[in-house]
C-alpha cells in the first residue's frame, strides 16, 4: 500500500514523458504546436504530460471525450505557459467538458438601487478562481479546425487562470522580472480605455469588442489574438503585442 502511494505521489511530481503515439497525433492536429522549434515542442510535451497528471477531465451532459481530445486540450492549455512553467497552472484541478454551449446561472446586484436580478448566459468557456476549467468541446474542435482566426476559447480561459493566480482577475497577471508591472498597467489600461470608447461610438474595431467588457476580459481576447493572430493584435496596439510577446513569448501563429 506504502508502495502504490509512493507511485502515486512520484508520478504526480515527476510525470513520465508523454508516449510518441499520443504525443503526434496531437501533434498532427493542433497547427500551433506544430509551429513551435523543436526546444519549444519538448517543453510543452513535458508541461502536456504534468498536466494530464494533475487535472482530471469531466464529460459532461454526453460530451465524448477521448483520450486525444484530452491531450489536445491539454496541449493548447499548456501553450501560454510555455514561459511561465508548470507553477502558472496551479491552484485548481478539474476541467469540465461540455458537447457545445452551456449555461450558468447569473445574480447581480445594482450598487445604486440595492436590486438582485437573476439572469442566464450562454458560455463557450468559463474559469473560476481556485475551481474548475470549463469548455465546450464543439468550439475547442473549432479552434483546432481554424486556429488563425483570431479566437482560442482554451487560450482565453487560461488567460484567466494566470490573471487569477495573485486573486480577483484585474488583466494584470503576476508578471516576470523582465516587464515592469507599471509599464504593464498603463499600455493595457491605454488600450482598453480606447476600445471601450470606439465600442461605445460604434466604431469598427481589430480587436472583438467583446473585450471592451472589462479589463481582465480585454487580457483574455488579447491573449487569443497573441497566439492566433499577432498581426492584427500589432495593428491594433504595437504596446500590447509587445508586452504580450515578453510574457508569452513570440507567436508560433504566422505573421
Amino acid at each position: 500500500m506504502q508502495a502504490s502511494w509512493w507511485r502515486r505521489v512520484r508520478a504526480y511530481l515527476s510525470p513520465p514523458r508523454l508516449a510518441e503515439p499520443p504525443w503526434r497525433l496531437a501533434l498532427a492536429a493542433c497547427p500551433l504546436a506544430q509551429r513551435l522549434d523543436g526546444d519549444h515542442q519538448e517543453t510543452l510535451r513535458q508541461l502536456v504530460a504534468t498536466f494530464l497528471a494533475r487535472k482530471r477531465f469531466h464529460a459532461l451532459a454526453g460530451a465524448e471525450l477521448t483520450e486525444q481530445l484530452q491531450v489536445l486540450i491539454a496541449m493548447q492549455a499548456c501553450l501560454p505557459v510555455l514561459r511561465q512553467g508548470p507553477g502558472a497552472l496551479r491552484g485548481w484541478r478539474d476541467v469540465l467538458i461540455y458537447p457545445g454551449e452551456f449555461k450558468v446561472q447569473r445574480s447581480h446586484h445594482d450598487d445604486r438601487t440595492g436590486v438582485v436580478s437573476e439572469g442566464e448566459d450562454v458560455l463557450i468557456g468559463e474559469a473560476w478562481e481556485h475551481g474548475p476549467l470549463v469548455l465546450s468541446l464543439a468550439d475547442v474542435q473549432l479552434d483546432l479546425k481554424q486556429p488563425w482566426d483570431g479566437y482560442n476559447v482554451v487560450v482565453h480561459e487560461i488567460a484567466h487562470k494566470l490573471d487569477m493566480l495573485d486573486g480577483p482577475p484585474d488583466g494584470v497577471p503576476p508578471l516576470p522580472p523582465h516587464i515592469v508591472r507599471r509599464h504593464w498597467i498603463v499600455a493595457f489600461q491605454r488600450a482598453f480605455d480606447h476600445l471601450a470608447n470606439d465600442v461605445a461610438r460604434g466604431r469598427d474595431t481589430l480587436i472583438d469588442p467583446y473585450a471592451a467588457e472589462s479589463a481582465d476580459e480585454f487580457f483574455a481576447v488579447v491573449s487569443e489574438l497573441h497566439w492566433s493572430q499577432p498581426a492584427v493584435l500589432r495593428r491594433a496596439d504595437a504596446a500590447v503585442a509587445e508586452l504580450l510577446t515578453a510574457y508569452y513569448g513570440p507567436s508560433p501563429a504566422p505573421h
